[in-house]
């Protein structure tokens, strides 16, 4: 065969192969659940994670907790470092995931992660 074959048919593998990368890399995942607005309303001011700190919370309603902080942690902060919202969002994800396993420490651990100002000083 010859060279110009091999090239053309190089270059077609080579344009399939970038034009399948994203659909490849799509995950169903990918976009979060819950936007952080939502998640303020309903987890930070609203009852659900005190539920759950305290103790008094269903397994549905950990498991709520913690697709939020998941989903949280996935989304973008107005402004800031990356660095310091993976770091903070990272701390209510272990600690929601403790709550899931029902770690006794975990309503001590939602607490002191769910701090607001250490959050909104360099993000909101």
């Amino acid at each position: 065969m010859s060279k110009k074959f091999w090239t053309i048919l190089s270059s077609a593998g080579l344009l399939v192969a970038l034009t399948a990368i994203p659909v490849l890399a799509a995950d169903d995942d990918a976009e979060p659940k819950y936007a952080t607005k939502d998640i303020m309303k309903k987890a930070m001011k609203g009852p659900l994670l005190k539920k759950v700190a305290s103790g008094d919370a269903s397994e549905e309603e950990k498991k709520t907790l913690h697709d939020m902080m998941v989903a949280l942690a996935k989304n973008t902060p107005k402004k800031g470092e990356q660095e310091s919202w993976d770091k903070l969002t990272g701390a209510l994800v272990k600690a929601s995931e403790a709550a899931v396993k029902d770690d006794p420490k975990a309503g001590e651990m939602l607490k002191k992660a769910a701090n607001c100002k250490a959050c909104h000083t360099p993000h909101k």
